[in-house]
C-alpha cells in the first residue's frame, strides 16, 4: 500500500459511513445524452471552456418546490468535460451543471504562463465557482457541489479546503492522492517524466502515439470491464483524441500536468494533501472502483476514515473512472449527499431566524460545561 508519514497520519481517523443511496427518480438511460454545449470563460491567465447541463427538474415532472441547486464536474489527467457527461445528465433532476476543461485539455488553451502546476488548476476551479456562485437565477450565492475525479479530485481537494464557502458538498472520485511508489499501469513513458530535465523526450514519445491508440489505452486502464464502454462513447471519445491531435499543446499539457502532479506529491507539511483531507469541512463522498488500475483501490477506506465524517462507496467491478463506467449508482450516491446537506441545514436555518435575544452565544459556564471543561 501506498505509504508515507502524512498517509499514515491522516488514516488516524474514523471509519467511513458506507454511503447512503438516494431513492430518486432518475432518467432513463437507455438512451446517451450527447456532450453538452459550452462556451469559453475568463479566469485568471486566460479562459476555460465550460459545458453547461441544465436542470431539468424531477422525473415526473413536478418542479414546483423540488431542489435546484448547482455543481461543478472536473475531469482527471488526460480526460475532459465530456468526461461527466452521463452523471451531469442524472444529477439534472436537482443539479444545474457546469463541467470544465481544465487549462490545456479539451477545448481550453493553455494558461498564459504554460504552467500546469496543480495550483494553477486550482485558481482555475476557484474562478469557474465563484462566476457559477454569482450567477443570477435560483440558488444565487449559494455554495456549489464539487466533484473531482482523478487530478480533477485531488485539485477540488485543494479547493474545498481552501475555499470552504465556494462548496456546498465535495464528491471525490478515484482522487489521485498522493502516493510513494508509481502504479503498474503507468507507461514507461510517463515514468520518464520523473526524471528532471525529462518532459521533452516524452512529449516526443508521446506524440507518435495514433488517436486509435490512445482511445484503446485509455478503455484498458481506466474502466474496471472495457465491455461497458458503449460503442457511441468510444466513436466520441476518438472524435475527441484526434481533436485534441490537432492542438500543439496537447501532449506537453498532459506531460507537464503530471510532472505538476507528482511535484505536489512531495509537498509535505501543513499544505500536503492528507493533511488538507482531515482539515476539510463540506459534507464529503468518496468513490472508488474495486478494480482501480491508476490509485491504489486501499486508498479509498484510509481517505475516508481521514476526512471528518465522510462516506465511503466502493464499486465493484470499476474501474478508475466510476462517473463513466457506473453513473447511476454514483448519482444515487451524490443525490443522497446533497438530500442530507440539505436536511441539516434547515436547522441552521431555522436558528438564524430566531429573535436575537434566542441566539446569544452560551454562557461561559455553559461553554465550560458542554466542553467538558472544569469550572471556571
Amino acid at each position: 500500500m501506498p505509504d508515507g508519514p502524512d498517509a499514515r497520519a491522516a488514516a488516524d481517523g474514523h471509519p467511513a459511513r458506507p454511503a447512503r443511496l438516494s431513492a430518486v427518480p432518475l432518467p432513463g438511460t437507455d438512451r446517451l445524452p450527447p456532450p453538452w454545449p459550452g462556451e469559453q470563460v475568463a479566469v485568471r491567465g486566460g479562459e476555460v471552456f465550460v459545458r453547461r447541463t441544465p436542470w431539468t427538474g424531477p422525473v415526473d415532472g413536478a418542479a414546483a418546490g423540488a431542489p435546484r441547486e448547482r455543481a461543478l464536474y472536473v475531469h482527471g489527467l488526460g480526460g475532459a468535460s465530456t468526461n461527466w457527461t452521463d452523471l451531469a445528465a442524472l444529477l439534472a433532476v436537482r443539479f444545474d451543471g457546469w463541467a470544465l476543461d481544465l487549462p490545456g485539455f479539451g477545448r481550453s488553451r493553455p494558461p498564459a504562463r504554460t504552467s500546469y502546476s496543480v495550483r494553477g488548476h486550482v485558481a482555475a476551479v476557484v474562478d469557474v465557482l465563484e462566476r457559477i456562485v454569482a450567477e443570477p437565477g435560483e440558488a444565487a450565492g449559494r455554495p456549489v457541489h464539487l466533484l473531482g475525479n482523478s487530478l480533477g479530485g485531488l485539485v477540488s481537494l485543494f479547493v474545498a479546503a481552501s475555499r470552504p464557502d465556494l462548496v456546498a458538498t465535495l464528491t471525490l472520485v478515484s482522487p489521485a492522492m498522493p502516493v510513494y511508489r508509481v502504479p503498474g499501469a503507468f507507461s514507461r513513458t510517463l515514468l520518464l517524466l520523473l526524471l528532471p530535465g525529462i518532459p521533452a523526450l516524452a512529449e516526443r514519445r508521446l506524440s507518435g502515439v495514433t488517436p486509435e491508440q490512445q482511445v484503446r489505452g485509455m478503455v484498458q486502464v481506466c474502466f474496471g470491464d472495457p465491455r461497458r464502454v458503449p460503442r457511441a462513447r468510444l466513436d466520441q471519445a476518438l472524435a475527441e483524441m484526434r481533436e485534441r491531435a490537432g492542438q500543439p499543446w496537447a501532449t506537453r499539457a498532459l506531460t507537464r500536468s503530471m510532472r505538476g502532479l507528482i511535484t505536489s506529491y512531495l509537498r509535505v507539511g501543513p499544505r500536503n494533501a492528507w493533511r488538507l483531507a482531515r482539515s476539510l469541512r463540506p459534507p464529503t463522498l468518496v468513490v472508488w472502483g474495486d478494480r482501480d488500475r491508476l490509485v491504489d483501490p486501499a486508498l479509498a477506506p484510509r481517505l475516508a476514515a481521514a476526512v471528518p465524517d465522510a462516506r465511503l462507496q466502493v464499486l465493484e467491478g470499476v474501474g478508475h473512472v466510476a462517473m463513466l463506467e457506473a453513473p447511476e449508482p454514483t448519482a444515487r450516491a451524490v443525490l443522497a449527499l446533497a438530500e442530507d446537506a440539505a436536511a441539516a441545514a434547515v436547522p441552521d436555518q431555522a436558528r438564524a431566524s430566531w429573535p436575537a435575544a434566542r441566539r446569544r452565544p452560551a454562557t461561559r459556564r455553559h461553554r465550560a460545561v458542554s466542553t467538558g471543561a472544569g469550572r471556571p
